[in-house]
This record gives structure tokens, C-alpha cells and sequence, in this order.
């Protein structure tokens, strides 16, 4: 099948949020040669987040103010984005536990995501997913469920109000799914969340959409009571949420608010995302919330998870100008997914031999590289992931080697050292351009002792996957609107 003629270019600005903290002296390890480009990452700095996460308090920094409702195609949004560990107590004993939590959760999100493509690509139905042996019936939405709380795909949250008067909720943020929810009254099993649970019975603006209904039609599993229309959306791992579809109004702090946003209200809801209200759809097809506001681009910027530090999500912002762009493109066999024209990678300022066809997404809909903010960890497919490997280890003699730690099987011990020269790693795009990372967006801590990780791993599938830990602090915009 042929693929969609859409474009949009995936911006990334290199004025990077920096996080400052007090200077120490430093004792830098010089490389072993100067033939290849280096860069300096800074040991003490991120051994002195590792220590100072586990103490973050969990709840709110403040209320936001909302504004009437109000909607324009071409209004500009912002509203706060938050790591998932600045929120939520993980009740982890030590950094480790947690790096171990935050990677499982991980592995979980990239199966749901694997999943989902196959499924697509097999043209097989939602429903063949566990637990549902059938679709939705009109007089059955309880469903038991299990414990997930340890295999949250999201790691960022975003500030919204729902309904009217809008009450505010942490929101997961997530470029790899369409359908917006929200935890509801009555819950028949409802996760822990840090906000009181949406009563959509205390806003007058709320909508039960019908069966007939474009946005009921749109989902890709639904079923029918008294003519209102019910929502199913099921994830790899075997969770879901269940409820009833309805119309909204949506809340941007004080920049604005749109009206009958389509979103699920959950009555039956598996607990992958702990402390969060529900899920913020931004991925490509129609029923994601940048689709239903018609955004022009949309726009975050990762801070830093082990920082209780926030950033924002923005609709409709400028471009910076300092960006290094490369065109998107999307797949008529699942319209979700964002895939970037990346043709390669360097290490040390040198390119990595890959072939070329490694990261292109074929006709059938395999292979390709997406982007998204809800997995961690960068998965390459397999070849090219052990041919960046190889090449990191080869100028990275001079480190004192650690034992692989969970899914990373290169790792260093930096314990005697405040700061470290590594080789460069950068992401090549087909427009020319290149994007350098930071040497903390792929060396990470995943102790506080001074063991550190190449944070890369290498895909199960054909698919790659550029994760929020290369991700962070670089602002990300998704312009929607070029078709090329």
C-alpha cells in the first residue's frame, strides 16, 4: 500500500532548558585520542540528581487559572508539563529500585507499541487484545482488572482543565496514541490518581456523544447503549480503559479553551498511569487532541526526570529560530505514529556504518523510526543498535567498564571521577541537518554510586524508537500543517 503524501517537519531547537546546580571542582579524564569529537559529560551533576529525586514531594505546585471557553484555529496554548517522578511517589528505597521501575514500565510501553503496529499491519481488531474475548457489550463494562502501577508507559504529565467550570488534572502526554481519556464517576475500578476523579455530573458542559456520532465512528472499538456511544482502548501490555465517549470542554491555564473535545470517560480503567487523571492524546489520526483543536504545530520541551523542574507543552507556538529540522511522515497503515527521515547516526563526530535503508519505513508499513515522548529508552533496530554500540565502545576505551545493568549492556563506573570526556553522539536527518545530544542524554545514572549506562537499546522488531531520555532538554515541535 502506498504511503500517505503527508509531510511535517519535526523541529528541534537547540536552546536547551538547563538545570543549574552549585559548581564543584572537577577532575576531567582527557581522551585517549584526539582524532575523534568529544564531549564533556558532568558526573557530580547527575549523581547529585540521582540523590535528591527519591526526596521530591508529590501534589500540586499551584492551582492554574482558567479562562472562559473560548476557541480559535489559530490561538496559541501553553500549559505546564512535569516529569512523572516530580509528581507521583514512587516509595522507591534507592535510585536503582526506581531506574529498575522506570525501565520496566519502559519494556511495557514498547510492547504496547509493537503490539499495536502489528496489529495494524496484520489488520487485525483491538479486541483480539487481552483481557476482551469480544466487543464491548451495551449491558457489560466491568471488566477486572490488575495492578499496574508499575507499568505506567508515561512519564510526563500535563497540566488541563476538563469540563466547565474546568477543574484541573495531570495529564499523561502521549505522541503514540489518538483517543484522549479521563477517569470518571462512577468508577467501577479506578486507579489512584492525584486529582479528584472527573465528575462529569458537576459540568454543564458536558456531552454524552451518540452512536451516530463522527467521533463515535472514528474509534476503532465501540459498541451502543440507549443510543450513547461507549469507548474501548486496549494496550499491548494488556491494559485498558472503558467507559463512555463524550464531548468536553478543555482548559489551556490561562491561554484559552476549546470546546466538545471528543474524549473518553473512563469507568473501568487499568492502573498503568499512576497519579495522572487520564491520557492526552497528541498522535497523528483524528480523534488526538492536536487534530481536534485543528493545531498548526504543537510543541514540549523534557526536562530532566530526575528534576522536579517543568517545562511546557505549547499549540501553535513560533518555531525557535536556531532549529535543525527534518520531515515526518506518516503511514496510511497507522496514522498515530510521527516517523522522522533519519538516515543515520555518528559517534565521535564520525558516521556510523548503517545502511541506508535501515530507518526508512517501507511500503508495507514496516520499519521506520518513530518519535515519542512516552518511551525512555532509544531503541534502534537491532544492526544498527550494535553497530552504534560498537562504535561508542571502541573510542571509550579509557573508561573503566561496569557490568550491564537490566536492558543496557555497556556500562562504565564514573565513581572516581567529577566530570568525563566522552565521544559525540548525534542523530543525522535527511534534510542535511544534525542534531547533537547532550552527553547526559545517553550516558545516564542508573545508581547512585557512579554507574552509569549507554542509553540505547536495541529493538525486538524493525521498528526504532526515539525515546524522551534523548529527547530531553530540546524542544520539540511537530509542525502539522506543510504538505510537501
Amino acid at each position: 500500500m502506498a504511503l500517505n503524501s503527508l509531510f511535517v517537519l519535526f523541529t528541534l531547537s537547540i536552546s536547551f532548558f538547563v538545570l543549574h546546580f552549585p559548581s564543584a571542582s572537577s577532575r576531567t579524564v582527557p581522551s585517549e585520542t584526539d582524532d575523534f569529537a568529544t564531549t564533556e559529560l558532568d558526573v557530580s551533576s547527575s549523581l547529585h540528581r540521582t540523590n535528591q529525586v527519591l526526596s521530591f514531594i508529590s501534589g500540586f505546585l499551584e492551582e492554574e487559572t482558567y479562562s472562559t471557553p473560548r476557541f480559535s484555529s489559530s490561538s496559541s496554548f501553553s500549559v505546564q508539563l512535569h516529569p512523572r517522578d516530580s509528581l507521583v511517589n514512587s516509595q522507591h528505597q534507592d535510585y536503582k529500585s526506581l531506574v529498575l521501575a522506570r525501565l520496566a514500565r519502559d519494556s511495557a510501553r514498547v510492547k504496547s507499541i509493537t503490539t499495536k503496529l502489528r496489529l495494524a499491519l496484520n489488520q487485525a481488531d483491538r479486541s483480539d487484545l487481552y483481557p476482551t474475548e469480544s466487543e464491548i457489550l451495551p449491558e457489560d463494562l466491568s471488566t477486572p482488572v490488575s495492578s499496574g502501577t508499575k507499568l505506567g508507559s508515561g512519564e510526563y504529565f500535563t497540566r488541563v482543565g476538563v469540563g466547565y467550570p474546568p477543574k484541573p488534572f495531570f495529564m499523561v502526554l502521549d505522541t503514540g496514541s489518538d483517543v484522549n481519556w479521563i477517569q470518571c464517576k462512577p468508577c467501577t475500578d479506578c486507579y489512584n490518581q492525584t486529582d479528584p476523579v472527573f465528575d462529569p455530573a458537576a459540568s454543564s458542559s458536558y456531552s454524552p456523544l451518540t452512536c451516530s456520532s463522527p467521533q463515535c465512528q472514528q474509534l476503532e472499538t465501540s459498541a451502543c447503549r440507549s443510543n450513547k456511544c461507549l469507548y474501548q482502548v486496549s494496550y499491548g501490555d494488556g491494559s485498558f480503559t472503558v467507559g463512555d465517549y463524550m464531548t468536553e470542554t478543555v482548559s489551556f491555564g490561562k491561554s484559552g479553551s476549546v470546546n466538545r473535545v471528543a474524549i473518553g470517560c473512563g469507568h473501568d480503567n487499568e492502573g498503568l498511569f499512576v497519579g495522572a487523571a487520564g491520557l492526552i492524546g497528541l498522535g497523528g489520526g483524528p480523534l488526538s487532541l492536536t487534530s481536534q483543536i485543528k493545531a498548526t504545530s504543537f510543541s514540549y520541551c523534557l526536562v530532566d526526570r530526575d528534576t522536579d523542574r517543568s517545562s511546557t507543552l505549547e499549540f501553535n507556538s513560533p518555531r525557535p529560530y536556531d532549529s535543525v529540522t527534518a520531515p515526518l511522515r506518516k503511514s496510511q497503515k497507522l496514522d498515530s505514529f510521527y516517523y522522522v527521515e533519519l538516515i543515520g547516526v555518528s559517534v565521535g563526530g564520525k558516521t556510523v556504518r548503517i545502511p541506508p535503508s535501515t530507518f526508512a519505513l517501507d511500503q508495507s508499513g514496516s520499519g521506520g523510526i518513530i518519535v515519542d515522548s512516552g518511551t525512555a529508552i532509544t531503541r534502534l533496530q537491532s544492526d544498527a543498535y550494535n553497530a552504534v554500540r560498537d562504535a561508542f565502545v571502541k573510542l571509550t576505551r579509557n573508561l573503566k567498564p561496569a557490568s550491564g545493568f537490566a536492558l543496557f549492556d555497556t556500562c562504565y563506573d564514573l565513581s572516581s571521577l567529577n566530570s568525563v570526556k566522552v565521544p559525540t553522539v548525534s542523530f543525522q536527518f535527511s534534510s542535511g541537518k544534525s542534531l547533537e545530544l547532550p552527553a547526559k542524554n545517553y550516558l545516564i545514572p542508573v545508581d547512585s554510586k557512579g554507574t552509569f549506562c549507554f542509553a540505547f537499546a536495541p529493538s525486538s522488531s524493525s521498528l526504532s524508537i526515539i525515546g524522551n531520555v534523548q529527547q530531553q532538554g530540546t524542544r520539540v515541535t511537530f509542525d502539522l500543517w506543510l504538505t510537501l
